[in-house]
């Protein structure tokens, strides 16, 4: 089962709601941009390569939701919408990456060009839809490849730390960080994982450890701030995280992976990011990206109920920034590069 993929009964975008894992396997139907986009911002679809996916699909869903017959207005409605998906969650490159690829193959000219290169509305679904679909085909493969060039890097018997979810959730499929671990389980080698639960949203706690439940994986869930304890007493022999944006001189990914990469070279453990050369922003260093900051009750609430006065001041950014000095490789489709190459 594919984390998201387009539903060409309905024409519409089909994903797994990510909200209600671990309690319910359950599908979410995108019709709307306006369903799309809030799916975007509340979690129901997540993750780097996932929302990259999900950016290509949301032009093809803005071109089959457009009802009218008239080409100019048909791309002024592509170009909203195009802008006001990437504007969700702005320090994931992913998204704004799968929206442009699309994008740019329905306009004759990058940058949004006046004219398209369909000779018809049809044409332009078409072609929409055929280069979104790529984009879901391609990640699988590319993630398939990341997890054969990582799994090299590990060792039968080896005990992954991992945070958040950088697994088949967080893509199309296989997975990226987790991708690695099932790549090397694959190959016969015996893996164990902690899994860090990632407050405020328990994405380690709830996704990673379901998916790699269902797969039969060794999985142990700690708390965050159980990290350090687990890397001193030699519990863990490496680090691997994802990544939701690469820069020239490091790496975002979700709040908290900064820590443990401190952590990991205070207990000399080698920290690995596994990631797509989508997610490469090299052009940009850490200090012009604009970290997401999230909503306060996402820290004073647990479900419906208040865990912490409810005016108290919050400070909820989604990501934290890694410097190149704290990783030892990045696993990419393309290979394990030193961070030095970069």
């Amino acid at each position: 089962m594919r984390t998201i993929e387009w539903n060409d009964i309905e024409n519409c975008i089909e994903m797994i709601d990510q909200t209600k894992i671990p309690l319910k396997l359950e599908k979410k139907f995108c019709k709307t941009i306006d369903s799309l986009i809030d799916a975007i911002k509340s979690l129901k679809i997540r993750g780097a390569p996932a929302l990259g996916a999900v950016g290509g699909l949301g032009i093809a869903l803005s071109a089959f939701q457009y009802g009218g017959e008239d080409r100019e207005e048909m791309l002024g409605a592509i170009i909203s919408d195009a802008k006001r998906i990437k504007d969700v969650r702005p320090t994931a490159v992913n998204l704004s990456w799968g929206v442009n690829r699309v994008l740019d193959k329905v306009l004759k000219n990058r940058r949004f060009a006046t004219t398209l290169s369909g000779e018809s509305i049809e044409d332009i679904r078409r072609f929409a839809l055929e280069e979104a679909k790529r984009i879901c085909e391609e990640d699988v493969k590319i993630n398939k490849t990341i997890g054969e060039n990582g799994a090299k890097l590990l060792n039968d018997g080896d005990t992954i730390l991992t945070h958040c979810n950088a697994g088949r959730l967080a893509c199309v499929d296989w997975g990226t960080a987790l991708g690695v671990v099932r790549s090397a389980v694959e190959m016969g080698k015996d893996i164990k994982v902690f899994a860090c639960e990632t407050r405020p949203l328990n994405q380690g706690g709830r996704i990673t450890t379901w998916e790699l439940m269902e797969d039969g994986i060794d999985v142990t869930l700690i708390a965050d701030s159980s990290s350090g304890i687990v890397m001193r007493n030699k519990m863990v022999d490496k680090v691997i995280v994802g990544a939701d944006r690469i820069v020239k001189d490091g790496v975002f990914n979700k709040i908290g992976t900064y820590t443990h990469s401190v952590l990991a070279k205070e207990n000399k453990i080698p920290f690995y990011v596994a990631a797509p050369y989508s997610t490469f922003d090299i052009e940009r260093t850490g200090g012009e990206i604009i970290i997401e900051e999230r909503e306060a009750d996402e820290l004073r609430k647990f479900g419906e109920s208040y865990i912490a006065p409810k005016n108290v001041k919050v400070f909820n950014p989604a990501f934290d920034f890694t410097p190149m000095k704290n990783i030892t490789s990045i696993i990419t489709e393309k290979g394990v590069l030193d961070p030095g190459e970069i």
